[in-house]
């Protein structure tokens, strides 16, 4: 077992507990590095599906499998989506979310085209969680921190979120649209406030990252707490929602637990 959030859903590695007098529930999560658990030399640096178990009762695990540049396309190819297949139990829960490298057009390993191989793979998660009478639930990709000169946001994902909505509608499958609801998140911030949520740290301000770093991508402990309070709020599938929890506007940044080492990149590809 990883360190667990501090009062809410425990979280998960490859080798899941057994059911029994475990959690009755497991939220599994097949995404790229916004969502993935990151290590202590990560710190803060940290994915929304990290910060799940906040907003998750007890008796619901999180089990993340989220991996750093991934596509919905490498994820298949790497065998990923195999182990949760094999892992996932029926009433057990699938958040799909992908999207920023699938639309890496130079990397054939990883893009796909929207309206047709990106949605193929995306339906292979679906599918495939059905198949095992678990309940898939799609995720617009997060926008990313994109201003004009004018402090305006705009947005930076093309067609690849349109597709998954539509996908969404095709296959009668639960949709939070992330990308609208970040994009609004991050207009109300502005430029500065945003700083906060993302991985931008002056120099000096962390021992991981001692020149700084201005990531407009990635988030740290605050932005992926905060990210995954939206995935909580409009996921009302979801099992073991903590409503206080997701009310509460005040959960510091130290609640999220970073394991040794980042738990997706030390499983093996099949």
């Amino acid at each position: 077992m990883l360190g667990a959030a501090l009062g809410g859903a425990t979280t998960t590695v490859w080798g899941l507990p057994a059911r029994a007098g475990g959690p009755r529930r497991t939220v599994f999560v097949a995404g790229d590095s916004t969502a993935a658990t990151y290590a202590t030399a990560d710190v803060p640096r940290a994915g929304w599906g990290q910060a799940l178990p906040v907003f998750l009762r007890p008796g619901v695990a999180v089990h993340n499998a989220a991996l750093s540049g991934a596509s919905s396309k490498s994820f298949v190819d790497l065998g990923r989506l195999d182990l949760i297949l094999d892992a996932i139990r029926p009433g057990d829960t699938l958040l799909v979310s992908f999207g920023h490298n699938d639309e890496k057009i130079e990397d054939p390993a990883r893009y796909t085209e929207p309206w047709t191989t990106f949605q193929d793979h995306l339906r292979l998660h679906v599918d495939g969680a059905r198949a095992r009478r678990a309940h898939p639930v799609l995720v617009t990709p997060v926008e990313r921190r994109r201003f004009t000169a004018d402090g305006e946001p705009y947005l930076s994902h093309g067609e690849y979120p349109d597709a998954v909505r539509a996908l969404a509608t095709e296959t009668r499958t639960p949709l939070i649209d992330l990308t609208a609801l970040s994009f609004e998140r991050w207009g109300s911030l502005g430029t500065d406030g945003t700083k906060d949520d993302f991985l931008w740290l002056d120099p000096g301000e962390s021992v991981n990252y001692p020149a700084g770093v201005a990531d407009n991508t990635h988030f740290q402990a605050h932005g992926a707490i905060e990210v995954a309070r939206l995935v909580a709020a409009h996921g009302v599938t979801l099992p073991g929602r903590d409503l206080p929890a997701i009310r509460d506007q005040h959960i510091p940044d130290d609640v999220l637990v970073w394991p040794a080492t980042r738990p997706a990149e030390r499983e093996p590809a099949r």
